[in-house]
Parts: C-alpha cells; structure tokens; sequence
C-alpha cells in the first residue's frame, strides 16, 4: 500500500506569495555568498526552509513543487513522518558509536536488509559510507585489492564523484577536473551506452595498449545519470557482463542515482536481468541523511581489518533512517516510481508533439529526461537553461544534466495531480517562447 506523507500544512500545489527571490531569501543569499565556497553550484535563488513529499516551502512562505528530491535524494519525500519517527527515536537513544570500531544493531539490520535484496546469487556484504564518492571510492579500492590488477575501464558522460578516486572515473564536464591532476592513474574511458563502444573495447584496446588481463573492474552507471540520463543500448549491460566473466574482470554498478527505487526497481540494474559482483548506492538510501553503501558478492569482499575504514559511514541514526526509507519504498512507493513514471513519460511525449524543440522523454520509473533542441535539431542548452529559470519563477524545481536535458527525479511519492501540474508549468513556458 503506498504510503504518503500526513499533510502537515503545506499545499500540494505550488504557491507563490512574494517576488522571488524574497527579501528573506536575498538576504540569505547575500549571506552565503560572504562565507561559503564559490565551487557551490546553484541554479536558482531557492532558500529552503521546509520540506514536506514532494513540496518545499522557502524562507518567505513560497511553496514550491520540487521534481529534483535533492538530486533524487529524499526517495520517500521531504520530511517523511516514518523516516523522521525513526529518526528521533534513534538519536534519543545513541548518536554515534563509530562502526569501524564497535558493534550497534542498526548497522547490521540495514546491512541485513540491504544483503537479502541484492541481485547477487547468496546475498551480499556491504560496506557502509557517507556518500556515493565515497562508495565508489571503496569500490575502486576493493577491485584492485581483490584482483591485484591496476586497470580501470569507466564511461565518457559518467558521474561518479569528485573525489579523487572517483573523480579519476567521472567524465561529465571538463571544470569538475580541470587543474586538479594529476588524477589516480590507470583509468580509461569509452563512449557509454552502444555495443559500437563495446566493440572498440574488446577489438582495438584489449588488442593494443589495455592488457584485458591487467583490468581490475569495469564501472558502469546502469542509467547514465549526470550525464544525461541516458539509458543503454539492449545487452549493453549483459556484454559487460559477459566480457567481465570472460577476463576475470569485476563488473562494478554504480547505483547511487538509478538505485534505491527510482527506476521502478530496487536497482536499475535489475531491469536487464544482469547480475553485476559490486554495487555502489548513495542518494536516497537514508531519504535524506548522509548515507552511502557498497554492496559486494561475499566472494569478492575479502579485503581484512583495517584494509578500509570510516568513523561515520553507517552511522545509527542515518541507519535507522535506511530501515525506514527501505521499509517504505517495498510497501508501495517502489510501485508508485512505476505507475507516475509511465504517467510523466506519457505527458512528456505530448509534449514533445506539440513543441520540436522537445526531445521525446527517455528513462525508467522516475528517472526520466528530455533534450532541449533548436530548430536544426541541435542540443539547445541556453533553452533548456531559460526553462529551468522561468519554471522556479512559477514555482516549481528543476534540475539539467547532459548537454542540453533536464531530468526528472521527484520523491516517490508524487501524485498524477503534481506531475500534471509540473507539466502544465512547462507546456505554459515553451507556449511563451
């Protein structure tokens, strides 16, 4: 039965009382920009001050209908009564108690949970970190150890982290690693998606620089995310698979924005039936808390004591709030993703129909995109960008990815109202233009 958040005084609709930003808002703003860091990225001048499902409300009584859950991160929507129950609960009783060192049952509950709903043969063991850079991090580190191979093979597009092991993977845009080499060394990077890519693989690089031999682990987005959100070609994921197992490479699935429900499964990687040996998740774990986690076939994870560690990876209380998000996602809102994505693919593709410059809608569950276009056909990232600004101005959120795409990733508990209204705000822009 899908569960969805007690109104709690917000509407369910977007509301919009002053000019934004307001005079709260500016003055937070100007605030931030005296102390803070300029690598922060920010679209637009939103001031959060409360959540509640799928809307927020900003420092000046501004309601907003929010289609990017943090960057798909609250799953079960903002402020969800479950997961903040849980929540207070557990921290009344035990904050921290760092499980590198010690022993605590919330951390071996999730793990539990985690370990019996992974795609892997006999369960799995997990590794619990703070985010999804720093499970990618642990991944690397845990193919290389397992392996003894130095090798690397990751995805032009992917986003795994800016960190710098991940960072060394991710290949979205150019700024997030320009005058930071130099990076880990061993990483090569192919076009993601198209057997074309594969081909190259396997007929030009194992035969001519990249000893198939020498490769630790392929890393692979299921659904390129930052990237665009772009879905493989048919067995693209299933060639890997099968490469891997032919040169005892591990095949490594990077998790962190396709995973935890968002695709209208537990993970996207279960839509092609492909078994990979590691899974890296983060985002909406914890729907909200810092919480991240690898997930390794229990063959592979053979690193011992004091070979990876964190002080507050899998920490109690951001634990207790995974019990209760995973709880939620199988009682209906895993099946919710399903059901509102197809609804918001369908208007997507009205849309597209009625407006050129609008790609047709690609994805899975809500994790769904479109490009923006000019009139020869061409990616129009100024377009999609005035898009983005001009929806906030009409109360609601969106955020880019790709070249020129805006992605879909609200909580998984919108409703057809909410997603027919986020249609109708878009549809009123591009009719303006």
């Amino acid at each position: 039965m899908l569960s969805i958040p007690v109104n709690l005084g917000l509407p369910r609709l977007p509301r919009l009382l002053t000019a934004l930003p307001g005079t709260r808002a500016q003055a937070i703003i100007n605030r931030d920009k005296a102390v803070t860091s300029p690598s922060y990225t920010r679209d637009y001048p939103l001031v959060a001050a409360r959540g509640e499902g799928c809307m927020l409300e900003d420092v000046d009584g501004n309601v907003f209908l929010d289609m990017t859950a943090g960057i798909a991160v609250t799953a079960t929507g903002h402020a969800h009564p479950d997961v903040v129950k849980a929540i207070q609960v557990q921290a009344a009783q035990l904050l921290h108690m760092s499980g590198t060192d010690f022993y605590y049952e919330p951390m071996v509950e999730l793990a539990e949970k985690l370990a019996s709903r992974a795609p892997f043969p006999q369960g799995a063991k997990v590794f619990f970190t703070n985010s999804g850079a720093e499970s990618n991090e642990g991944a690397i580190k845990l193919a290389r150890y397992y392996t003894k191979r130095p090798l690397i093979i990751a995805f032009l597009g992917a986003f795994h982290g800016r960190t710098y092991g991940a960072m060394s993977l991710t290949a979205s845009k150019a700024v997030q690693r320009a005058q930071f080499g130099p990076l880990v060394p061993g990483v090569t990077h192919i076009p993601y998606g198209t057997h074309a890519s594969l081909d190259y693989l396997e007929k030009q690089l194992f035969g001519s620089m990249l000893p198939p031999q020498e490769v630790a682990a392929i890393v692979v987005e299921a659904i390129q995310g930052e990237g665009g959100y772009i879905v493989p070609e048919d067995d693209f994921l299933l060639r890997i698979r099968e490469m891997c197992d032919r040169y005892g490479i591990l095949m490594i699935v990077d998790e962190v924005q396709s995973g935890m429900g968002r695709t209208g499964r537990l993970f996207a990687i279960e839509h092609w039936g492909v078994m990979p040996d590691i899974i890296t998740t983060a985002k909406g774990i914890a729907s909200g808390l810092p919480l991240g986690a690898i997930l390794s076939r229990p063959e592979f994870m053979t690193w011992p004591p004091g070979s990876h560690a964190t002080t507050f990876g899998g920490n109690p209380v951001a634990c207790a709030a995974g019990i209760a998000t995973l709880q939620l996602l199988e009682n209906g809102l895993i099946a919710n993703a399903t059901q509102m994505g197809e609804l918001l693919q369908a208007g997507l593709t009205q849309l597209h129909e009625k407006f050129p410059t609008v790609s047709p809608p690609r994805g899975k569950g809500l994790m769904v995109a479109v490009d923006l276009w000019d009139k020869e056909g061409n990616y129009h990232p100024q377009l999609r960008d005035h898009i983005i600004q001009e929806a906030f101005l009409r109360g609601l959120l969106l955020l880019g990815c790709g070249k020129a795409a805006i992605r879909f990733c609200p909580p998984l508990v919108i409703d057809n109202h909410q997603i027919q209204a986020a249609l109708a705000i878009i549809s009123e822009i591009l009719s303006s233009l």
